[in-house]
């Protein structure tokens, strides 16, 4: 069950029990069960309200978004970037600012919005995107790409891809990539819809493959890795803890 469903359902509770013990007569008040059910109303509230509207932990379960970010890495997410949204729905109760070029989003999977996904904008509504030679021109400007050492993560995350150094009109990011030939097109993003990228560029699942990703399907902006959990990784836990996600 999601956990946020679970969230509320636990909220609601609570609330009720807090309720019953306000207006109930002695009987109830006795139960134990009821009291400390009740004294849990205030602290769930206020992670629900957290978790919905200001920050939402994730983890990292794929490679895809390698070298920024790495499978075991848990992550922040801000909720209110993109608008305040509805707990469950996402329905866009609020509306705050758009994504722009170079964000990395947390959004519902268009093919199954029941999936989280994390990836990064390359071009916005309306934007016409070529990819050539893995190369990335949007509006006829080209992202830059220049090759880079690494001192940044393991050899092992890398496998044989080599790490560069891209360059929009806003940000500059890090992207792993294979000399290998891949497939070149012309796209014209959708109005409402952002063209996303793993920053894997090989091995990730994106606007490539299915598609723009709906507005409505936004979730919010990743900005911080909080903490690292992989047993078999060669990070200790301690590594990437804090480590801002540009």
């Amino acid at each position: 069950m999601d956990f946020t469903l679970l969230l509320i359902l636990a909220t609601f509770v609570s609330g009720l029990f807090l309720l019953l013990m306000k207006i109930g007569n002695e009987n109830i008040k006795s139960f134990e069960l009821i009291n400390f059910t009740a004294s849990l109303f205030p602290i769930l509230f206020f992670v629900l309200v957290i978790r919905s509207f200001i920050i939402e932990p994730y983890r990292i379960p794929s490679g895809s978004m390698i070298p920024t970010l790495l499978v075991g890495d848990f992550i922040l997410v801000k909720k209110y970037e993109y608008g305040l949204k509805l707990p469950l729905t996402n329905y866009t109760l609020v509306e705050n600012e758009d994504p722009k070029y170079g964000d990395v989003i947390v959004f519902q999977y268009p093919q199954d919005k029941n999936i989280n996904y994390i990836k990064r904008v390359i071009a916005l509504p309306g934007d016409s995107i070529e990819y050539v030679n893995k190369e990335v021109f949007v509006n006829g400007e080209k992202y830059t790409q220049t090759l880079i050492g690494n001192d940044y993560i393991f050899k092992n995350d890398l496998h044989n891809n080599m790490l560069f150094n891209e360059t929009n009109s806003i940000k500059q990011y890090k992207i792993a990539k294979n000399p290998e030939p891949d497939q070149s097109f012309t796209y014209i993003v959708p109005n409402d819809t952002y063209f996303v990228l793993g920053d894997n560029r090989d091995n990730s699942n994106d606007s490539r493959y299915w598609g723009p990703v709906p507005k409505q399907n936004l979730i919010g902006r990743a900005f911080m890795i909080w903490m690292y959990w992989n047993s078999n990784s060669s990070y200790s836990a301690f590594d990437r803890i804090g480590l801002p996600i540009d």
